[in-house]
């Protein structure tokens, strides 16, 4: 009997973190989506359109309409800078002098 209580003891303090990273908002309904459509699609939107070619680009000048309407500050999207994907983690001079030995 005393192990079963320790188990659900231990169960009860490993399940406590679990609780603490769950969603706190919850999913948007049909009637939010679209609303949101609508609202997309009086910005400038066309999802039926049929020209793919410039969709990233459509959608987020849309949604940076719609977020300007709603007086929201910042909007997620592409942020300036670069990227170094891609690029070795040392030097051109360390790499030759760890990997080329004379």
């Amino acid at each position: 009997m005393k192990s079963l209580i320790q188990a659900a003891v231990v169960a009860a303090a490993l399940a406590a973190p679990v609780a603490a990273f769950a969603q706190s908002n919850a999913p948007l309904t049909r009637a939010q989506v679209r609303a949101e459509l609508i609202q997309l699609e009086k910005a400038g939107y066309q999802p039926g359109q049929g020209d793919n070619t410039t969709y990233p680009t459509q959608i987020q000048a849309a949604e940076a309409k719609v977020a300007a309407q709603n007086g929201a500050t910042d909007v997620g999207g592409v942020a300036n800078g670069s990227s170094d994907a891609g690029r070795p983690a040392v030097s051109q001079a360390d790499w030759n002098a760890i990997y080329n030995h004379p």
